[in-house]
């Protein structure tokens, strides 16, 4: 835990930063980093986990400041693993350069340093100044102007005592790869060939029918191969790691002009395809990543975030877009040019039910069999669909999964079965769904008739998309950068009886009873609390099971809450979403610049009658009670 020290000189308290310790270190050159090597320099370590969409925001958040700040800003991630697959180096390093982390990363699979640091929640950012001591905490994303603020105002205060060194960091790039396609994400049919996702190359490649990414396979690329949002002809758009695509039937193309919506994760765009002559245009998303506010209207109007899959559905109307970002699902309306919310309600989590009301967990996969839409639910390692209602609306189940926390490799019942942070989902031919469960390496099968799961496939590189293909099932082995066909006709599921796993994340103790929630947030320097309109903070809290709270839960503008926790329920999850507004605090402008700063906890506690009766949660700032 963090060590609080008082100094006789200014009565506050000051934390010394932990030293970092793991397995290993990445982007160094094999060399090892200590607090005592990043002396005279800022430091800001960034907690994250590859799987957690909100970590992977905070890493295109940080890149503007590390170029601002090259000289004086190091930046170190620590990646502490949620998942079991997350834990393998390999797998690491995998991710490191599927999303072009650019910084030193401390492998910490035991979250000896996560724990040492006291954090509660993935991502996590620390600034530990010069002289080594934490100046800044915050979670969660949307903090890049926050950080630039602070980290100016520690270049101005330790320049003038002496104690900044500037010069190039402990940054070591790691040798660059070729293959034809590096982390593809999703593979869709087109009448006589195939259309891939080349993620990590920013762009699509058109393949064979036949093909399997490699370089004789390759038909066409659309897009210029570098990260960026331009439209234009093929070799002149861009993309920054496309990844969901969807046909669109032919009279709605016919009268769009475009035959392909291609989901622009990182872009926070929808993007359109001729397939004629590889055209791209946009054509829903501002390139701004949704925050709050308005998600419906005009589709060129509205903010998206992170839209990871699409899939044309007929009882919808459009395009369903799994907005990873926010944990909903979107409504894209191609003809009407519109897009809106079309179920979830922001908060990660599993709740069945009214599609308006349901939670959702990083929805990452889509799939339409029948009448029914598939989806991947990565975060909670859940298969689950959408369907119409018999009393109009379209109501959610789930197959597979029971939380944010459970995964393994089991098949059996669908109630007992489990999956590993799964990433796509296909139809095949007898109207059962493969899933492809990224984390387990492996394709397992759903039977909606008997509602049993079986194993197809094993020992893939993190497939993460499929398509049926004259009766085959084209797999996307991302992490082995190319298409395989795991399944040949005729190959009977087999049972895989695998144990069950639980995030290893520690629980945070609780007693029974009256306990204190607080969020602490403090305006970044320069700005305030932005009251003009109202309350400037929402708290909104819910919990798994709902027993967990006698009294507590439900929404409020301030940021402390009397909980009642229930003394029959040994375990559970709260669930709490805080936001603040805060704006320039200069009298003197007319139309101070302003924030929206918002974060979602998924907090494991564990009910024991000597837990204590406060929990601090940090959305920016420092909590000086001594946590």
């Amino acid at each position: 835990m963090l060590a609080w020290v008082v100094t006789a000189s200014t009565r506050r308290a000051r934390v010394r930063a932990p030293e970092l310790v793991g397995r290993g270190w990445l982007n160094t050159g094999g060399e090892q980093i200590t607090l005592a090597d990043l002396r005279g320099k800022i430091t800001l370590l960034d907690f994250w986990t590859f799987c957690c969409i909100n970590c992977l925001h905070v890493l295109d958040e940080l890149r503007p400041l590390e170029a601002e700040f090259a000289d004086v800003l190091v930046t170190i991630g620590v990646h502490s693993p949620k998942f079991a697959h997350e834990a393998d180096p390999d797998a690491l390093a995998a991710a490191v350069e599927r999303y072009e982390v650019h910084h030193p990363v401390l492998d910490d699979p035991e979250l000896v340093t996560w724990q040492a640091y006291a954090v509660k929640a993935w991502p996590t950012l620390v600034l530990v100044d010069p002289e080594g001591y934490v100046v800044h905490v915050a979670a969660g994303e949307g903090h890049a102007e926050a950080l630039r603020r602070v980290i100016t105002e520690l270049v101005a205060e330790h320049e003038a005592k002496g104690t900044l060194h500037r010069g190039d960091g402990p940054y070591v790039p790691p040798p660059a790869p070729e293959t034809a396609l590096r982390f593809p994400a999703k593979v869709v049919a087109l009448p006589d060939s195939l259309l891939v996702s080349d993620s990590a190359h920013h762009s699509l490649v058109e393949l064979r029918g036949d093909g399997d990414g490699g370089e004789g396979s390759l038909l066409r690329r659309i897009g210029s191969g570098t990260r960026g949002r331009a439209d234009g002809a093929p070799d002149e758009a861009s993309f920054s790691e496309p990844s969901g695509l969807a046909v669109l039937p032919p009279e709605v193309a016919a009268r769009v002009g475009y035959d392909v919506v291609v989901a622009d994760t990182v872009n926070h765009l929808l993007r359109g395809v001729r397939l004629a002559d590889g055209h791209v245009t946009t054509v829903a998303g501002t390139g701004q990543q949704w925050r709050d506010g308005e998600d419906a209207g005009p589709a060129l109007a509205v903010d998206l975030t992170s839209p990871w899959d699409v899939a044309w559905w007929e009882p919808a109307g459009g395009v369903v877009v799994a907005m990873a970002g926010n944990h909903t699902l979107g409504l894209f309306d191609p003809v009407a040019g519109t897009v809106r919310r079309f179920a979830g309600t922001t908060v990660e989590g599993l709740r069945d039910g009214a599609a308006e009301e349901a939670f959702f967990a990083q929805t990452s996969g889509l799939a339409v069999v029948g009448d029914r839409l598939w989806l991947a639910d990565s975060e909670t390692s859940a298969l689950r669909w959408v369907e119409p209602s018999a009393e109009g609306g379209f109501t959610v189940r789930t197959a597979v999964g029971t939380g944010l926390f459970d995964f393994g490799h089991r098949d059996g019942p669908a109630d007992q079965a489990l999956l590993q942070h799964p990433l796509g989902v296909a139809a095949l031919p007898d109207g059962s769904v493969a899933v492809c469960d990224t984390y387990n390496g492996a394709v397992r099968r759903y039977d909606p008739e008997t509602r049993e799961v079986s194993t197809l496939a094993g020992d893939l590189a993190e497939p993460s998309g499929a398509v049926l293909v004259d009766g085959e099932l084209v797999v996307v082995a991302s992490a082995a950068h190319r298409l395989e066909r795991p399944v040949p006709p005729g190959v009977t599921a087999r049972l895989v009886a695998g144990a069950a796993h639980q995030v290893r994340r520690p629980s945070s103790d609780l007693a029974p009873g009256e306990v204190e929630l607080a969020v602490v947030f403090t305006p970044p320097p320069g700005q305030k609390l932005d009251e003009r309109y109202g309350p400037s903070t929402r708290l909104e809290v819910t919990c798994s099971p709902p027993e967990l709270l006698v009294e507590g839960a439900g929404v409020d503008t301030a940021l402390t809450r009397r909980l009642v926790v229930s003394d029959t329920v040994a375990e559970g999850v709260l669930h709490v979403v805080a936001q603040a507004a805060s704006c320039d605090d200069d009298p003197a402008v007319e139309h101070p610049v302003c924030r929206l700063t918002r974060q979602d906890w998924g907090v494991p506690v564990r009910v024991v009658s000597s837990g204590p009766r406060r929990l601090a949660l940090v959305m920016g700032g420092l909590d000086d009670s001594g946590l």
